[in-house]
């Protein structure tokens, strides 16, 4: 299972699956696809495209990482859009508040958020661990529950600034703030390279640390875990916890690199973005990176495609597409994979039995 075939062939047949189906629909349409498609790479290199492509990509990095989180834990954390908006919510309303000097100003906004993600998703753990609530019915109500919290406290009464026709938080100062990095005609959110050390902090995690083997062995069998002393109760309040903390920086890119309040238009479902962007990556932060960037590709570029007369729909069919047609490819990989085991250890079986064994080995006389 950990071939190089197994990791990067799923996606790579779900891409192509994508592109093909895509290619049909707008067949149907009448539209030409080698245009539909030319149109949309074309426009990565317009403008700021490319860098806000990158810009948004960071964003649903953290969300894929966050469920990924959950994911090695056997969790569908599928409350990443709530905790990374309650998070949003209390960290504006705190950092527009506070007035400290540069780097602490920050630091201490970016630990609201953490502690705030952690907490919104302390909710669901404690109902998963103590009464064996599912984590996906208590953490779509909670999703419902934050729109109702951001409402109350985004109010002019409560923590709310009206600005022209629209009321959010009281403005970040300048010392809250992460600058960024001019690139051509926009300029790169410098949260890109703290989304990168968390990338690397997960890798490292799981991969070298006892804590990343216990979670992972965890999920794969909490009966085969518990026989080795591994707490499964305790390893999914803490995986629950770590991906609400990720979660509680989702938002953290756009409010300290370019809104610096927030408000109640503020984009949502990058949560639910997370999701399709873990599952193409296959819960790897490289695999996650790759799956982030193709994602913000497509919603970056196609708005290009009303220039030739093409629903900007298609790259939603696309992501669409993709989503289904990645769970289907690695089944069938991962089965195609056992079965050449199979076959490869019958082959061995069956080489030794042609050899057969002396008497003096235990053989038949």
């Amino acid at each position: 299972m950990s071939s190089w075939h197994t990791r990067l062939l799923p996606p790579l047949l779900a891409i192509a699956f994508a592109v093909l189906l895509s290619a049909i629909a707008l067949v149907i349409s009448g539209a030409d696809p080698l245009q539909a498609y030319g149109t949309m790479i074309g426009q990565l290199f317009k403008g700021s495209t490319a860098v806000d492509t990158v810009n948004l990509a960071t964003v649903y990095y953290l969300s894929g990482l966050a469920v990924a989180i959950g994911f090695q834990m056997n969790l569908f954390n599928i409350g990443v859009e709530g905790q990374y908006r309650f998070a949003a919510v209390v960290a504006a309303i705190i950092g527009g508040a506070l007035q400290l000097p540069p780097v602490i100003h920050t630091i201490v906004i970016l630990l609201v958020a953490i502690v705030s993600g952690a907490l919104y998703a302390t909710i669901p753990a404690v109902l998963k661990v103590t009464r064996g609530v599912s984590e996906v019915i208590s953490t779509i109500m909670l999703n419902s529950i934050v729109a109702g919290i951001i409402a109350f406290l985004i109010n002019a009464d409560q923590f709310g600034v009206q600005t022209g026709n629209n009321i959010g938080t009281r403005v970040i100062a300048p010392s809250g703030r992460i600058p960024g990095i001019p690139v051509g005609s926009g300029t790169l959110f410098g949260f890109v390279f703290i989304a990168i050390v968390i990338g690397g902090a997960y890798w490292f995690m799981l991969n070298r640390t006892r804590f990343g083997f216990e979670l992972k062995a965890s999920g794969e069998s909490a009966t085969a875990a518990a026989a080795g002393g591994v707490s499964a109760k305790k390893m999914t309040l803490i995986a629950m916890l770590l991906s609400g903390a990720v979660a509680g920086l989702v938002a953290m890119p756009e409010l300290l690199g370019r809104d610096y309040s927030y408000g109640i238009t503020a984009t949502q479902m990058y949560g639910f973005t997370g999701i399709a962007v873990a599952l193409l990556g296959r819960n790897h932060p490289g695999g996650i990176a790759f799956g982030a960037l193709l994602w913000a590709f497509l919603d970056t570029s196609a708005v290009s495609l009303e220039q030739i007369n093409v629903s900007k729909e298609i790259a939603t069919i696309m992501q669409g597409i993709i989503v289904l047609s990645v769970v289907v490819a690695y089944e069938i990989v991962r089965r195609a994979d056992l079965a050449a085991e199979q076959r490869r250890v019958g082959r061995a079986l069956a080489g030794n039995g042609r050899k057969g064994a002396s008497v003096a080995e235990g053989g038949a006389v």
